[in-house]
């Protein structure tokens, strides 16, 4: 699928593709300890933010989607991220709604409100069944923005990231016909 610029809005953000020039933004999410402690155990590297950047360049070049930049309408300050990616779980590859959202917007609705619309994208314009977002058992705020998005738990599964063992909730929502 060719790239294309995406857009949602949504009452008081805009979500769209990331570019090279989020670089900065992008690093004040996974490059801070606190944000990537509650998610993934440890900060990234800028080299690391630089690879999972590119990750979503090619995405959007591969399948039309992946995490998008989540900006602020009122500022255009790019404050996280949240969007669509193809995940494994067990032996299923699933369509996961992810986000990961700077400190200083942490309780304000943003991430539920981004969560909603890419909720809402992928069934209406993806056609998608369900979706699900995969969340560490112990990260209490994750899981409820994906109870705010309509989501169960499913499942309960150990995954390793990076050389780490941690448990995750599986939290999926159906598309109502």
């Amino acid at each position: 699928m060719a790239s294309r610029k995406f857009l949602i809005e949504t009452e008081r953000l805009l979500i769209r593709e990331m570019q090279q020039s989020d670089f900065d933004a992008l690093c004040r999410i996974l490059c801070d300890e606190e944000v990537m402690r509650a998610a993934y155990e440890s900060a990234f590297s800028p080299d690391e933010a630089q690879i999972w950047l590119n990750r979503h360049l090619k995405r959007y070049e591969d399948y039309g989607f992946g995490l998008w930049a989540v900006v602020l309408k009122e500022n255009n300050e790019m404050i996280g991220q949240c969007g669509l990616t193809l995940q494994q779980w067990k032996e299923k590859e699933l369509l996961e709604i992810g986000y990961l959202f700077q400190k200083a917007y942490w309780h304000r609705g943003y991430a539920a409100e981004a969560a909603i619309a890419c909720r809402e994208y992928a069934f209406t314009v993806l056609d998608a069944d369900s979706v699900c977002s995969m969340i560490r058992d112990t990260h209490i705020a994750s899981q409820n923005v994906a109870v705010r998005n309509g989501m169960k738990i499913i499942d309960k599964a150990a995954k390793n990231f990076r050389n780490t063992e941690m448990n995750f909730f599986l939290y999926s929502a159906e598309r109502t016909k």
